[in-house]
């Protein structure tokens, strides 16, 4: 009787937003550790005189350890759920952090990173998983709470270490090793909640899917290569500001590394709001339109940026990163919902192809800026939401409301 009440409250009563607010936080946590990485790359090519090419190869090994291991982590985690999981990756995000303040050489910036990349890949997949439980059958609201939680650390991250990292130096990044402790401590209690759940959820999710989309297998592989590609452009894009907007404005503007780095905060937290209402009107107007006119959207002011004074460049990357990062929720949604028994592999899919693509496009990047310099990277980047056009063609899977 006691597991029907728990299971009625999770499935009937609506979202439960003590998990939603927990998993969300140790998302903060999490991708606020992550944004460190790049954020310190100025310190980093400082004091050990890194080229652009071995600083795009950093974050090319950290994103490509993700990437590579979040499906495959989210394909174990939908065969053989562990609940505890979330907590035990944060672990590995916590030595990473520490082993890169005190590393003295490349090849122990290269492990460093590496862990950390582990950790991110352990924990998207699983935590997808218990908030699309904990939705209450509100996915993509759940989905948008958990983005911004991570988008929002993703922008503090380099606030923090423009304040800690900067003023003290690399071993200062120890510091930030206390929020992987936190978020492990925050994930033994979802756990907790998770297994307590997790019979219950696997049924709900299964009944669930069975009803949500009735396109062919052939026309479920061409929808989702589209939805690759967009990810592409999106991802591409933003690797390029994430990475390199200091360094465009510290050598178009002149302006200072503290500056830049306030100025990249600005970027990433208008991302985080467009993030989040992003979610909310993939319920309203439908995840298809979403993800078009967020991508393509954001076109006219990317292309813009490059060209305009200081002011206008902040203001038209802000605007950019606001209308682009509304497209993430509302793909990882409509991916889940092309094949929704394979929740947590499709989480891992699309999570490790969005930190893949930002490893490419970061090493690329890093290249051509090598070649040709970091002011006309900003001027190739600035054309690829234009791709966003052909989200048109993507098939409308969303019913009507009565």
């Amino acid at each position: 009787m006691r597991k029907e009440s728990i299971a009625f409250k999770v499935d009937t009563e609506g979202t439960v937003f003590a998990v939603l607010v927990i998993i969300s936080l140790s998302h903060f946590l999490n991708d606020m550790l992550q944004s460190v990485v790049p954020s310190i790359y100025p310190i980093l090519k400082e004091n050990f005189g890194f080229s652009f090419a071995k600083i795009g190869m950093i974050t090319l090994v950290y994103q490509c350890t993700s990437s590579i291991l979040q499906p495959l982590t989210g394909y174990y985690a939908d065969k053989h759920p562990r609940p505890y999981s979330l907590s035990l990756g944060m672990l590995f995000s916590f030595a990473g952090v520490m082993l890169l303040s005190f590393s003295e050489s490349y090849a122990l910036i290269l492990i460093a990173v590496s862990l950390i990349g582990f950790g991110s890949s352990m924990f998207h997949p699983t935590a997808s998983r218990v908030i699309q439980i904990a939705s209450g059958g509100r996915k993509s609201f759940a989905q948008s709470v958990f983005q911004v939680g991570g988008s929002t650390g993703t922008a503090v991250g380099p606030l923090l270490a423009a304040l800690i990292v900067l003023p003290f130096g690399q071993k200062s990044i120890a510091f930030f090793a206390a929020a992987a402790v936190l978020a492990s401590l925050l994930l033994l209690k979802a756990g907790s909640w998770y297994a307590a759940r997790l019979k219950y959820a696997l049924n709900a999710r299964k009944k669930a899917a069975r009803s949500t989309c009735n396109l062919s297998v052939r026309a479920k592989i061409i929808v989702l290569c589209l939805l690759v590609f967009l990810v592409f452009s999106k991802h591409f894009y933003s690797a390029c500001i994430t990475n390199y907007y200091t360094f465009f404005l510290m050598e178009k503007f002149s302006q200072s590394v503290r500056f830049s780095q306030i100025c990249l905060f600005v970027f990433l937290g208008c991302s985080a709001a467009g993030t989040l209402i992003g979610g909310v009107l993939g319920d309203r107007i439908g995840r298809k339109y979403v993800i078009w006119l967020s991508i393509f959207g954001a076109a006219p002011f990317a292309a813009a940026m490059p060209h305009l004074d200081l002011i206008g460049t902040v203001v038209c990357a802000s605007l950019s990163g606001f209308i682009i990062s509304s497209a993430f929720a509302s793909i990882l949604v409509y991916a889940t919902d092309l094949l929704p028994d394979h929740v947590g592999m499709i989480a891992g899919f699309f999570y490790g192809l969005m930190f893949g693509l930002g490893g490419l496009g970061s090493a690329f990047f890093g290249w051509m800026a090598d070649l040709t310099g970091i002011i006309f990277v900003f001027y190739v980047s600035s054309l690829l939401p234009l791709l966003g056009i052909f989200a048109g063609f993507l098939p409308d899977l969303q019913k009507k409301p009565a």
